[in-house]
């Protein structure tokens, strides 16, 4: 028979010292709780398969020979309860209760002994080492030289869609077939324990570019999900179908040194946190100087509480705890992936805060879904093009600030610009709709455009010479957000016409073609030679996303003083 464990009814109880000092705990006893009270079980059908098991469970990829003498030892001193039941896994079940149960190891009613044997013992390989500062008792136990495999559009650590790198290109996996063992690989591959869940139907997102596997078929003991079986036709397959998992991560106690106060619900509020001052632990705000929806989105990851939606340098109109409003915490800087706000660069002990905390400290609003674009980067190669445009046809992107300062020099009557010109077609592919950070108040009239725009700096345009330094100005870009066209079930509900609602519905694209005003780079000052072409979306992270990594598309491009050839363009 199988049993019905829950997750909280089971627990690894360190028993050495060296091991009770630890988040989180690696190694120790197996216990289960049993009507109340917590219980070992005997080792004497105890396998490594089983102890396999119960590390993913907790969020650790694999299990480890311990010190067998140290704890028999220890056994001998003290009074066991041991629980009734014995169990056997063949080790590829993603927890515990999937396990077959044995007999009872006495006759039932009886107290359970465990005759010449002692408590079992999980010893777990830490995995992926969330925090490498010495108290955490970690060690970055995974440095893959190139992951095959990375989860994308998650929320929270360890979840995501999977994709994986195959001939050099990122790709997708379709759903069919789709099950907690293979998922399981997918989750130790990277460093964490098993699937707490395999996610299906695009549930995280919808992916982009190939789907590379199909119909995965794994025994859960593969090292990585390159390695099961599966099928490459991916027909009758598309990004509707995109594969996601949600992993055991070990418990870090990260989510209790934080928390958000004064909001008008649990998702919002001023930060506050919990830091050493003069040896005792006390609450404080975080300096709102240079905050921003990165560093919010680190928080809202750090609470489970998703994405972060917007980030607060002013927090007046939430009134957090009185005693809270030192601020303990300045010069915050994330590069996003930080699973604490305290493994961000920050000032440590030396606070420095003009403005002060109080009213002024950072704040969030955080949601459990958001928004991410990602540019076609094959139309772009396919719609690139020079253009030699008279002068006089430039009046009104000249006073938009979309030429090379030079064109200020040049005659009006006789004068042309160089335009290298492309289409850009930019897809919402997350869970939220894309929504311009300015309300209406905010939107400026363009001129040359004729309609609002809600972003003054939507995307950066820009040619690089192979060491990455600018040489063409460039531009940026301001637009108005509209639902071009969409999938087919999808409704259109954003255009920019009449002063309308403006944004990027799930599943919709909005297309800027190559022939209209500033959809271009201004080239005429550029010698002939090897270049980098590079578009940046929502370059100053105005507005969150779920995924920042493919916000950049690159091409190269060869100039020879006539024409222009643009080839490998790329996300990311």
């Amino acid at each position: 028979q199988n049993m019905n464990i829950q997750v909280e009814d089971i627990r690894i109880r360190a028993i050495l010292a060296t091991y009770r000092k630890r988040v989180p705990v690696t190694e120790g006893y197996v216990e289960v709780k049993d009507e109340g009270t917590w219980k070992q079980i005997c080792d004497r059908h105890w396998t490594m398969k089983n102890s396999r098991v119960v590390c993913g469970m907790f969020g650790f990829p694999s299990e480890r020979k311990y010190n067998t003498n140290v704890y028999k030892m220890f056994a001998s001193r003290r009074k066991q309860h041991y629980w009734a039941y014995s169990m056997e896994c063949s080790g590829n079940e993603a927890h515990i209760s999937s396990c077959k149960l044995g007999n009872h190891l006495t006759g039932p009613g009886k107290n359970s002994s465990c005759d010449n044997g002692m408590p079992a013992v999980v010893s777990c390989v830490p995995g992926r080492a969330f925090a490498p500062s010495s108290h955490s008792g970690f060690r970055k136990a995974f440095r893959q030289e190139q992951p095959l495999v990375r989860l994308k559009g998650g929320a929270n650590t360890g979840e995501g869609r999977v994709e994986v790198l195959k001939n050099g290109e990122w790709g997708t996996v379709c759903d069919d077939n789709w099950n907690l063992v293979s998922a399981s690989v997918v989750c130790r591959e990277l460093g964490f324990g098993s699937a707490k869940e395999a996610i299906t139907g695009a549930r995280l997102g919808q992916g982009m570019g190939p789907i590379h596997l199909n119909e995965i078929d794994c025994t859960g003991f593969e090292k990585s999900v390159t390695d099961c079986k599966f099928n490459t036709e991916s027909q009758g397959c598309n990004h509707e179908e995109d594969a996601a998992v949600r992993c055991n991560v070990p418990a870090m106690g990260f989510q209790n040194q934080l928390r958000l106060s004064g909001g008008r619900n649990p998702y919002e509020g001023r930060v506050e946190v919990l830091a050493e001052r003069n040896g005792t632990l006390r609450w404080g705000t975080v300096c709102s100087h240079n905050w921003g929806t990165v560093e919010a989105m680190v928080v809202c990851r750090q609470l489970g509480l998703g994405f972060a939606s917007h980030a607060f340098q002013e927090t007046w109109y939430w009134h957090g705890d009185v005693s809270a409003d030192d601020v303990v915490m300045s010069g915050v800087k994330c590069s996003g992936t930080e699973m604490s706000l305290s493994h961000c660069r920050h000032d440590g002990a030396h606070v420095s805060c003009p403005r002060g905390g109080g009213r002024f400290g950072a704040g969030v609003s955080c949601s459990e879904t958001a928004p991410d674009l990602v540019l076609n980067a094959e139309l772009v190669e396919q719609t690139a093009y020079l253009e030699d445009r008279p002068m006089f046809l430039l009046q009104c992107a000249l006073e938009e600030n979309c030429l090379a300062s030079s064109a200020h020099n040049t005659s009006l009557t006789s004068g042309y610009r160089r335009l290298l010109r492309f289409s850009s077609q930019i897809h919402n592919n997350g869970q939220s709709d894309f929504r311009p950070k300015n309300g209406r108040h905010a939107w400026v009239w363009h001129d040359c455009h004729r309609h609002y725009h809600s972003m003054e700096v939507f995307t950066h345009y820009d040619l690089l010479n192979l060491n990455g330094t600018k040489v063409a100005e460039g531009h940026k870009a301001s637009f108005c957000l509209e639902d071009t066209e969409c999938e087919a079930d999808v409704q259109k509900q954003y255009e920019c016409a009449n002063f309308g609602e403006q944004g990027i519905t799930v599943g919709c694209w909005d297309v800027y073609r190559h022939d209209i005003d500033c959809q271009w780079i201004d080239i005429t000052d550029v010698p002939p030679g090897d270049y980098l072409f590079q578009v940046v979306i929502n370059p100053n992270y105005e507005v969150a996303e779920s995924d920042y990594s493919n916000n950049v598309m690159k091409c190269r491009s060869r100039y020879d003083g006539q024409r222009i050839w643009m080839y490998n363009c790329h996300i990311g």
